[in-house]
């Protein structure tokens, strides 16, 4: 498959029409490729996918903004970002919703302002509505081209601190729970181990060569699903039913969480609050500029067999206009997920035993990917279950989950994460016997032995830098910023201290995933 050329020209909105020409023709065969049975399974295993952490990330900015933000305001934030990038997104196959930088991005700001009588709703409507502006004139002005010097270096960083954002959430959500007593203590600890291990469990049998293939199949699919159900009853058994587990916060079917309109009064603020937005906005902007992006990216990675184009300056246009929308509404901004959206592209892969004259003499069967189900109905359905559960029986269903599930599953996605992490992988190289490693790794390749080990100390430097930041209260905003700085860091320094053929080996542009 060719590699898509990016646009040199600056001649405005030619990388929006270009996108749209090139996936317009596809539009119709996104619907009717829907017809295949790896879709049901690949709707209900994302919706749950993204369900399930959103409704921790609502505990958390429930907490810790006063209750302004909950359960049905993430919700209808995942439900704006499903449905537009379903229906009119040149990438359906990447999953939006809210993620835990924009969390981390959604409670400093309430953080910040708090102590200024700034009213907050207003204050967000107008850092989403700059930060549309500028979505808006980056997409139009080809801005999105810049991705062209984006590594794996700065992305492997960016995941790498987002499992590990999901294993502190998870943390903080036990730690919470030490004002109700030991006993709740001790069984929440106890709950969200079990699920981590039961649930981290489904996912390694999964990747495993033990049992059948349908098996196999069914535990990635329906795997946690089936853990988070079964813990959420497990405090109703024997003696355990006596011990009040701290649950899930909701409000009412399809209202905010606080006493408010849907509508924001955006009206109500003072100009000089309406331009001191501006600078959170151009922090917004740099996160979904790299965030989004990068999930599109890797919804769309080489190791997935994907046929049809992409369409990336279309799509962050279309991004500015929820932000919009967020704002408007009083919701957290929805944006690429990172890992739903590689997530979803994998779910829908029909997989097959490869047979024995294709693996060879030398080789075993393995099981490999034959194509991917491309389509828009799985988006879209996900989108609406999600809307379907801020009715009043679902929010009755889901306030039976304890918050230690919560914390469980946040532990099983940043540990998962982690394991799929090339700096895992490098970190392993690096400690490991030598003797024992393959000669074939990649790793062994380098032209000088030191280049791995000093590789990844840099990852582990810039993942530092941006963990450390989002720990200092009120200036853990800026860590977009320091995402951002890793970009020329990579391009200007590291090219200088590395010999080229091993840079080459340990990193590569992310502008080569991208199709045509």
């Amino acid at each position: 498959m060719a590699l898509q050329k990016w646009t040199t020209g600056c001649r405005p909105f030619s990388g929006m029409l270009r996108d749209l020409k090139r996936r317009l023709r596809y539009y119709k065969s996104d619907w009717t490729d829907a017809w295949d049975y790896r879709v049901l399974p690949a709707s209900i295993n994302i919706y749950f996918a993204n369900l399930l952490p959103e409704l921790a990330f609502a505990l958390d900015m429930f907490r810790k903004t006063d209750n302004n933000f909950g359960v049905n305001e993430v919700l209808l934030a995942s439900v704006l970002g499903s449905v537009v990038f379903a229906l009119f997104s040149a990438q359906p196959l990447c999953i939006t919703g809210v993620t835990g930088p924009i969390t981390v991005f959604n409670y400093t700001i309430y953080e910040i302002i708090r102590d200024r009588d700034t009213p907050y709703f207003p204050f967000m409507f107008w850092i989403c509505f700059w930060s549309m502006i500028m979505h808006m004139f980056i997409a139009i002005t080809n801005g999105v081209n810049y991705l062209k010097h984006i590594t794996s270096f700065s992305c492997q960083i960016f995941g790498f601190y987002v499992a590990f954002i999901y294993l502190q959430k998870g943390i903080q959500i036990l730690i919470s729970q030490q004002d109700r007593g030991l006993t709740d203590l001790f069984l929440s600890v106890v709950v969200a181990l079990l699920v981590l291990f039961f649930g981290y469990g489904c996912n390694i049998l999964g990747k495993s060569n033990l049992f059948k293939h349908q098996i196999r199949v069914f535990l990635l699919d329906y795997g946690l699903l089936a853990v988070v159900i079964f813990f959420s009853g497990f405090q109703h058994m024997g003696k355990m039913k006596e011990v009040p587990l701290a649950r899930l916060p909701t409000s009412k079917a399809f209202e905010p969480s606080e006493h408010r309109s849907w509508l924001v009064h955006f009206w109500r603020i003072s100009v000089g609050d309406v331009f001191l937005a501006i600078p959170f906005a151009i922090v917004l902007t740099i996160l979904f500029y790299f965030d989004h992006n990068v999930s599109c990216i890797m919804s769309q990675s080489p190791e997935y067999p994907v046929k049809k184009p992409s369409g990336f300056h279309w799509d962050f246009f279309l991004l500015g206009i929820t932000t919009g929308i967020s704002g408007l509404l009083g919701i957290p901004a929805p944006n690429g997920l990172i890992p739903q959206a590689p997530m979803h592209t994998e779910s829908l892969c029909v997989t097959r035993v490869q047979t024995e004259t294709e693996a060879g003499e030398k080789h075993k069967p393995m099981i490999i990917m034959d194509r991917v189900v491309e389509q828009r109905a799985s988006n879209l359905i996900q989108g609406l279950l999600t809307l379907g559960t801020m009715t009043g029986p679902f929010l009755v269903v889901l306030r039976q989950i304890p918050q230690c599930v919560l914390a469980g599953l946040f532990w099983v996605m940043g540990f998962s994460a982690i394991e799929g992490n090339a700096i895992t992988r490098n970190l392993l190289w690096v400690f490991g016997d030598k003797r024992l490693i393959p000669e074939d790794h990649q790793l062994n390749g380098c032209v000088k032995r030191s280049s791995p080990y000093y590789y990844t100390l840099y990852q582990l430097i810039g993942f530092g830098c941006i963990f450390a930041i989002t720990q200092i209260p009120k200036a853990s905003i800026g860590f977009p910023v320091v995402l951002m700085i890793l970009i020329p860091f990579r391009k200007y320094f590291m090219e200088k201290w590395f010999v080229k053929e091993d840079l080459e080996l340990l990193d590569s542009p992310v502008g080569e995933m991208i199709y045509s």
